[in-house]
Parts: structure tokens; sequence; C-alpha cells
């Protein structure tokens, strides 16, 4: 890029995609130390009710994540056009010409530009959601399983104390405590768990390399192309070298 070349402001991000991108990342960092530190408690010398203590701290980012998340979803169908899904995810008419095109551009240094997300991150963003998505729902169920936590904990609860219908049977159940619990219930519940523990943790790691190399092209944009990638997610406005027409 040219001192003298002209350059051109463009408003893509509105409000709302905005709040949710930087309130998503505070959660997400959030869930992935308190995270971290429930995977190492024993390493790090952290007894049992310290291990429920952040259990609960997790869960209650956990559901601002999650809302937060629910949100997003939402507005991808009544949003502004660049953030509905039609112009988010891979998908579409003319879109592997797109990705072939801007591959080809990257090359030579002169990728095409795009006023919303181009087509390499566009595949990011659908593996971002994926990971996103899975890592609620296991932990929304994790969150029943151990806390016996909304929206499933009522369930889980019943499921572990074999109480049935009858709920009076779970007045006094609290996490970590194995008072009221049926053996057998209890251990069938846990097993069903197991699952959704490993695919929880699973996704932790992916999340962890996909944010790095998100990271990454982000600034990898910023410093060679200056298009203002990164204070686009603040000010929902990127710079561009030719007059959009998209």
């Amino acid at each position: 890029m040219t001192g003298d070349e002209k350059l051109y402001e463009v408003k893509v991000w509105d409000r709302s995609i905005r709040i949710f991108h930087w309130v998503n990342v505070l959660c997400v960092l959030a869930l992935m130390i308190i995270g971290s530190a429930i995977l190492y408690a024993d390493s790090l010398g952290i007894g049992g009710d310290g291990k429920i203590t952040l259990k609960i701290m997790h869960a209650y980012v956990g559901y601002v994540f999650a809302f937060n998340l629910i949100w997003r979803l939402v507005w991808g169908f009544i949003g502004g056009r660049f953030s509905r899904w039609g112009s988010v995810l891979p998908f579409g008419r003319g879109y592997v010409g797109d990705l072939k095109g801007w591959f080809t551009g990257l090359r030579s240094d002169q990728p095409p530009e795009y006023r919303g997300h181009n087509p390499a991150a566009r595949l990011m963003l659908l593996a971002f959601y994926v990971l996103l998505v899975g890592q609620m729902c296991t932990g929304l169920v994790l969150a029943g399983t151990d806390l016996y936590f909304p929206p499933f904990g009522h369930e889980f609860a019943e499921w572990a104390t074999g109480a049935g219908e009858d709920h009076s049977q779970l007045i006094g159940l609290v996490p970590g405590s194995k008072e009221l619990l049926d053996p057998e219930g209890y251990a069938a519940m846990r097993q069903f768990r197991e699952p959704f523990i490993a695919i929880h943790k699973l996704i932790f790691w992916f999340m962890l390399a996909a944010i790095i190399l998100h990271v990454a092209a982000v600034v990898f944009d910023e410093v060679r192309h200056r298009n203002g990638i990164a204070s686009a997610m603040i000010t929902g406005k990127k710079i561009l070298r030719k007059p959009s027409n998209d």
C-alpha cells in the first residue's frame, strides 16, 4: 500500500455484533481459565469444596456465554446484512470460486477485498460456531450432572436420587454431597456424563488452537494490508483500498 493511496472507510459490523464479539471474548477467556483450574485442581492443591466453588463460577460465566451465543444465533437471521448467516458461513453459489480467487490473490499479495468476511474467514467462523455451540451444549449437560443446575439439573437430580416424581426427596440436595443419592441411579447418571466430559475437554483444545490461529490471522492481515480489521470490532468500520460495491 503506497503512502498516497486513497483509502475508504466503510461501515460493516453493527453494534449487536460488536457487543457479542467482546462479551464472547471475555466469557471464553474466563471459562478457559476457570476450566483449566478445575481440570488441574489436584495439581494446584484445590480441594473438594474449592473445586465445587470453581464449578459454580464456571457455570455462572457459562450462562452469560450461552445467552450471548444464543442471541448471536438469532441475530444471524434478523440482523443487518453482514451479520446474517448468508454473509458469514461458507455456503452459497460461487463460494468455492471466491475462495480460490482469494488464495490466488493472497499468493500475489493482492487478495480481493471484502466489506464483510473474506472466504477464508468464513471457513474459520464456521469452525468457531460449531465449537462454541458444542461447548455450550455439553457445558449445560455437565452443569446439570455436576451441580444440578438448569436447564437439565432437575432431571439429573431425579435420576441421581431415584426420586422420580417425589420432588420432596430433592430438598437439601447440594452439589458435592452424596447423602441423598441413590447409589445405582447416581452411578448411572455419572456414566451418562462421561462422553460429555470427553467432548467438552476435546472442544477446549480445539478452541484454544482456533483462537491462536484466529489471532495470528488478524495480526497478519492488519500488519500486511492495514485494513483496520482489528479496530473494526470496536468502531464497526473497515478500511478498503477501493470503494465497496457489495
